[in-house]
C-alpha cells in the first residue's frame, strides 16, 4: 500500500493534513447482518463488509449531515470529512476517542458491538473536550492469532500485510499471489473475516439498521464457476456500487483462479 508511504507525514501530523486541526470527531457505523458464509466448496467468500453498498458513500453522506447539523448550532464550525481514504490514522484516533481498542488482529473492537463496524471522522479546527481513550480487553486471548491461516498476525497487535488474505485479494494490485499463500486462502476471493469470526467479543454483535449494508444475495455465496466467467464489463456493472470494485477485474479474477486451485 504505497499510498501510506507517500502520505506518511500527514498520517502522523494532522496539521499537515488539515492546517489548524485541533480535534477529531470519530464515529463508528455498524454493518453486521446475521447472514453466514457458505461452507460449500464450490462457492467463493466475500468479506461481509462488502456484501452491501460501498460504505464510503454511505458514511460520507451521513457525516455531511452531521456537519450540517453542527453548523446549525455553531455556524462557524468547519472540518474535513474522512472515511478510510484520507491519510489519517483513523483507528488510533477512534481508540483515543473511546470507540474501542485495537485488538491483537489490529481491528478496532467495541465492548458493546464487537468489531463489525466502519470508522469515519471529522477533523476540525475546533478544540473539543476529549473522551477518555478505550481500554484493551483482549487479555490473554489469542483466538485471532491461532486462527489466521497464513500466520499474518506475526505477534500480538502486529500484522504482516504481505501475508494477510485481505491485503492479497484487495490491495495487492497486478501481482501474482504466491502459491504457498494461495494454498491457504480457502475460498476467499475478496477480503477475509476469519480473525473477526473467531473473536469472542463478537458475541455482542448487533444487527445493523442501515439498509445500504443489507447483503446483495449474489455476494453471500457466489459460485466460483460463475465468478470465473465474469467479463470486465459485467464485473464493473455488478460491483459498481460495491467495495468489490476496488481491486479491479483482472485482480479479482486472479483471486478466483487462486482459490479454484484449492478445490
Amino acid at each position: 500500500m504505497q499510498w501510506m508511504q507517500r502520505h506518511a507525514e500527514k498520517r502522523t501530523d494532522l496539521q499537515r493534513f488539515y492546517p489548524g486541526a485541533q480535534s477529531v470527531i470519530c464515529v463508528a457505523h455498524n454493518y453486521y447482518t446475521p447472514h453466514r458464509h457458505s461452507a460449500e466448496k464450490d462457492t467463493g467468500r466475500i468479506s461481509r463488509y462488502a456484501w452491501g453498498k460501498d460504505y464510503h458513500r454511505v458514511m460520507k453522506k451521513k457525516l455531511k449531515g452531521l456537519v450540517s447539523a453542527i453548523k446549525k448550532i455553531e455556524p462557524l464550525f468547519d472540518g474535513r470529512i474522512c472515511v478510510d481514504t484520507a491519510p489519517i490514522m483513523e483507528k488510533l484516533w477512534a481508540e483515543q476517542a473511546g470507540l474501542g481498542w485495537q485488538g491483537k488482529h489490529t481491528n478496532l473492537i467495541s465492548r458493546e458491538i464487537g468489531s463489525w463496524f466502519f470508522l469515519g471522522g471529522i477533523v476540525t479546527t475546533y478544540k473539543l473536550k476529549p473522551d477518555p481513550p478505550a481500554e484493551d480487553f483482549c487479555g490473554s486471548c489469542t483466538a485471532c492469532i491461532d486462527a489466521c491461516p497464513t500466520q499474518a498476525i506475526i505477534a500480538p497487535y502486529v500484522l504482516d500485510s504481505r501475508k494477510c488474505i485481505s491485503y492479497l485479494t484487495i490491495e495487492m494490485w497486478n501481482e501474482p499471489i504466491e502459491p504457498q499463500l494461495a494454498a491457504k486462502m480457502d475460498n476467499w476471493v475478496f477480503g477475509c473475516d476469519i480473525c473477526q469470526d473467531v473473536c469472542p467479543w463478537n458475541r455482542f454483535e448487533t444487527e445493523t439498521t442501515e439498509e445500504a449494508y443489507r447483503p446483495d444475495p449474489r455476494n453471500i455465496a457466489p459460485k466460483l464457476s460463475d465468478l470465473a466467467k465474469l467479463g470486465e464489463s459485467e464485473y464493473k456493472r455488478r460491483f459498481k456500487h460495491s467495495p468489490v470494485s476496488r481491486p479491479g477485474w483482472r485482480n479479482f479474477l486472479r483471486n478466483v483462479t487462486a482459490v479454484k486451485h484449492n478445490r
